[in-house]
């Protein structure tokens, strides 16, 4: 068993408590029923929206990486990327903001971002990885504005074998971003933290929602070493 992270299992308990982090059956964009669902929509309050920003924030700091903007893909991106530019500032670490409209806009100010120009070493804010689909999306928006996408921070790290075409690849989004696409990463908390929280809460390792996130780490997780 790895060390335990403090702000990994804070998190894992806060996202439970809130009910954005739930256990059952739910089936993934890549098709497969998974035993637990993350949905970043349901900080959906200031004040856990506010909590929320200081995890990322925390992080962030504690990861080394150095960035001069950050950006937040629409949609779910938007609120996270806005939340934790507030509180990387309340910080001391005042960076500028911008996030990117769906739909090009045609009067006003035009385009489809929005917020400070792109510039220098961009930092994007998400919620989770699955395919690394949005990541590239994010990249190739950086990149068109002149600016270089340098890191990615999101919220959950499902350590999970990404897929291409419908077939399952040895590696997870998140190892794509960072081994292919050349980008720094990091994540609140992974798959491996939210195990240690379910082994916690049961004290025996029996509890039925751990052994069947197990039993899904054993068939589509990527290795520990290597997330």
């Amino acid at each position: 068993m790895s060390d335990r992270d403090p702000l990994a299992q804070d998190f894992v308990r806060f996202a439970v408590d809130c009910g954005v982090l739930r256990f059952g059956e739910f089936k993934t964009k890549a098709g497969r029923m998974s035993p637990y669902f993350f949905n970043a929509g349901l900080f959906d309050d200031g004040a856990k929206l506010g909590r929320l920003a200081e995890f990322y924030a925390q992080r962030l700091l504690a990861s080394g990486i150095e960035f001069d903007m950050v950006f937040g893909p629409a949609y779910k991106g938007i609120p996270l990327g806005a939340a934790v530019a507030i509180e990387l500032a309340r910080r001391g670490r005042n960076v500028p903001f911008a996030y990117n409209r769906k739909e090009a806009k045609d009067h006003g100010e035009g385009g489809t971002l929005v917020g400070a120009p792109l510039k220098g070493r961009v930092l994007v804010i998400d919620d989770v990885m699955s395919a690394g689909t949005a990541a590239r999306e994010s990249i190739a928006i950086i990149q068109a504005a002149g600016a270089t996408p340098h890191a990615v921070c999101i919220a959950l790290d499902r350590q999970e074998k990404a897929t291409e075409n419908g077939q399952d690849v040895p590696y997870s989004a998140l190892q794509y971003v960072r081994n292919q696409l050349g980008l720094q990463v990091c994540a609140i908390a992974k798959l491996g933290d939210l195990m240690q929280y379910l082994e916690s809460r049961n004290g025996s390792g029996t509890d039925a929602d751990h052994q069947r996130v197990l039993a899904y780490r054993q068939r589509y997780g990527v290795e520990e070493g290597d997330a």
